[in-house]
Formats: C-alpha cells, structure tokens, sequence
C-alpha cells in the first residue's frame, strides 16, 4: 500500500523549472532513492516534499492526508522523521542529554521549567542510543564523537517521534565507505523491523544500487525512470546522461 504519494509536483526559480510535474509513490516499508546529475531537481524536490520550500504546483500525499505544504514541524509531528547532508547536533551535550532533549520535544514538553532534560525519560533515551548503535557513547559529548557516530546521532533524533517515513538527505555523505555501506544495512534494519518507509537522496551509487529497493533517478527536473536497481542500472537512457555509457 502507499505511504507517500506525489503527484505533478513543480517548482521555478525565475526562468529555470527545477522540479517540473514530478509524480510518483513510496510504498509501506519501501526504500526509494532519488538520484540524477547535478541540477536534476533532487533537493528541490526534497525539500518541497520536507516542507522547506513551498511548491508552485502539484501534491503531496502522506498516508491519504494532503501534506502539500504543512511546515515541517507538523510533519515531525505526523510521522516524518527527517535527517540532513550535514551532521548538526548540540556539541555540548553528551548524547544521552540530546535524545532527551528530543524526546521532550516530541512530547510537547520543551518548555515546561520544571522538568530537567537530565531526568526524563532515560530508558527510551537509552532504546534510542541501542537501536543505532550507540550505547556505549551515552555519557559521551557530541563534541568527542566521530562524524559517522554524529550521524548515527541525528539518525535517533529523527527516530525520536516513531516516524512512520524517514526523510533521509545524503545520509552516507562525509563519511569512508565502510562506514556509509554500514549506516545503510542499519537503515535497512530499522525499517524493517519497525515498519518505517525511507526516501532518501545519495550520491553514492554502490550505495543506492545495495539498498534501495527501487531508484527514481531524475533529469532536468522531470522523471527519466522509476524502477528496481537492475532495471535502472539497465535503462539506456539513464547510462547515457547519468551513469555513463559503460555502466
């Protein structure tokens, strides 16, 4: 079943069509990749569907409900989890203190004065820190963590609201190679287990032909193809103006 449907959805910058009638759908439990060159319109399209930028025209659809362009406040709300190109925490805290921050949050409670941070809700603070591998790191600054440990950081912070879809922006970029290839068997895992559907941009093409369920791969802001790795890897028109003619 859908989870997230988008339909004709566009967007200008003055003379130029970044994003022109896109459509297409992430199913329930899905991992759909967005790749194309450069100036294709993914992080256009991205953005419209995150709700940083409002589109000039067209859908978007989560779960039935028209989300076109509710803030992306609401949409943490509602189930989206969202994570960025770049890493961006409190370095002051530990990261036990940053999921509880969350998880405050989440529950309405950021400015209530008489709870402490440091006091709430430490168990779930610490299933958060297990379910990416963090456990050892709770008591550890943000500050003293490697960069893949900081994504994995802000991975639980999008995880804090128990999104139903995770919106994941270069969620390997600036890490080694090893360390992207692990952080995406862990978001297959997750996703599996809790049920979770993942769209995400990537760069990185052995990353998105190794988990991605299905790829849409974008040209001059419109859908060139939509289709399982094999199919994609195989399109003539996506070797010739993305992946090479050799590919």
């Amino acid at each position: 079943m859908t989870l997230l449907d988008v339909q004709r959805l566009a967007k200008r910058f003055g003379a130029v069509r970044a994003v022109d009638g896109v459509s297409f759908e992430v199913a329930r439990t899905e991992m759909l990749a967005i790749i194309g060159p450069n100036g294709a319109g993914k992080s256009t399209c991205f953005n419209m569907i995150g709700g940083q930028i409002e589109p000039d025209m067209g859908m978007v659809l989560f779960d039935g409900a028209d989300i076109t362009r509710a803030t992306p406040q609401k949409l943490f709300r509602i189930g989206i989890g969202r994570t960025f190109q770049i890493a961006t925490v409190f370095q002051s805290m530990n990261v036990r203190e940053v999921l509880q921050t969350a998880l405050l949050s989440r529950d309405g409670r950021s400015f209530s004065f008489r709870l402490s941070a440091r006091a709430y809700k430490k168990e779930e603070a610490e299933e958060l820190s297990a379910s990416v591998g963090l456990q050892g790191f709770l008591d550890t600054e943000c500050r003293a963590l490697s960069y893949g440990d900081l994504k994995r950081v802000e991975l639980a912070l999008a995880l804090a609201n128990r999104p139903r879809l995770l919106l994941m922006d270069e969620p390997t970029a600036g890490m080694a190679p090893d360390g992207r290839q692990q952080m995406m068997r862990l978001v297959r895992s997750l996703a599996d287990r809790s049920g979770i559907s993942v769209l995400f941009t990537e760069h990185d093409m052995d990353v998105v032909f190794n988990h991605a369920d299905r790829i849409l791969v974008l040209n001059k802001g419109q859908v060139l193809a939509i289709g399982a790795p094999d199919q994609i890897r195989a399109d003539p028109a996506v070797q010739a103006v993305y992946l090479g003619e050799d590919a």
